[in-house]
C-alpha cells in the first residue's frame, strides 16, 4: 500500500530486523534535513509525503521526530517500471494523475534525488503536482546531483540523524540524466521559493523550497 497510516496508531506492520550496516559504510552529511524538520516541528500533526522508496527506519524517524502522518508514494518504482517497459514517453501523462492527495493538504515533501532521473517533459509535470498538494507555507526538500553519473542505479537515503545520511544504491534501468543547472531547478517550481540551498562536498545540491503563505 502507498499509504502509511499515522505512526502513533502503530498500524504499520513491523519490519523484520535490518542487519547493521557494514562498518565501512560511509556517512554523508546533510545540511537541509535539519531545517526541513525544524520547519515542520511547529505544526500539529503535520502531513509528510515521501516520494520513495519505503525505508522503515525513516518512517520511524519522522514518527518520533514529528508525530506525523506520512504517505509514501514510490515514484522511483514508477520511473523504473516505465523505463524497463520502454514507456518513458508516457510518464508525463502518468504523473499528471499520479498523486491522490487533495490540493494544499501536505506540509512537507521529500523528493530525494528523483528529478535527476526525469527528462525535460516529465519533470515539470511532476513538479506542478507536488506544488499543487503542498500546503501554503509547506516545504519541499530535493537533492540534485551536480556531476554526471556513469552507472545506472537508484539510491535509498537512510536517515541516521538530522545531520547524517547513509546512501544505499540499488539496481536501476535508467541512468541519471544530465545535471540540472540552478536556474533550471528553480524554473521547475515557479510557485515556490528557495528557502535554503547547500552544495555538499559529494557533488549533491540540497534545496529547500517553501510555498508562500
Amino acid at each position: 500500500m502507498s499509504l502509511l497510516d499515522r505512526i502513533a496508531s502503530r498500524r504499520i506492520d513491523p519490519e523484520p530486523p535490518v542487519p547493521a550496516p557494514p562498518a565501512d559504510e560511509p556517512l554523508f552529511a546533510t545540511k537541509a534535513l535539519r531545517k526541513f524538520i525544524t520547519t515542520l516541528t511547529s505544526r500539529e500533526s503535520p502531513v509528510l509525503l515521501d516520494l520513495g522508496p519505503v525505508v522503515g527506519g525513516n518512517v520511524s524517524f519522522f514518527g518520533e521526530q514529528l508525530g506525523c502522518k506520512i504517505f509514501v508514494e514510490d515514484i522511483f518504482a514508477d520511473v523504473e517500471r516505465h523505463a524497463r517497459e520502454g514507456m518513458m514517453a508516457a510518464l508525463p501523462d502518468f504523473f499528471a494523475k499520479r498523486l491522490p492527495q487533495t490540493a494544499g493538504t501536505v506540509d512537507g515533501i521529500l523528493c530525494w534525488d528523483l528529478f535527476d532521473y526525469l527528462d525535460r517533459r516529465s519533470a515539470p509535470v511532476l513538479a506542478e503536482q507536488l506544488a499543487r498538494v503542498l500546503r501554503p507555507d509547506g516545504v519541499l526538500l530535493g537533492f540534485f546531483g551536480t556531476a554526471q553519473a556513469q552507472d545506472a542505479r537508484y539510491t535509498k537515503y537512510v536517515i541516521v540523524d538530522q545531520v547524517n545520511l547513509r546512501y544505499r544504491p540499488y539496481a536501476a534501468s535508467r541512468q541519471r540524466q544530465a545535471p540540472l543547472q540552478n536556474r533550471d531547478i528553480i524554473r521547475l517550481f515557479p510557485t515556490l521559493r528557495v528557502s535554503d540551498s547547500f552544495l555538499l562536498q559529494n557533488n549533491v545540491r540540497e534545496i529547500l523550497f517553501r510555498k508562500p503563505a
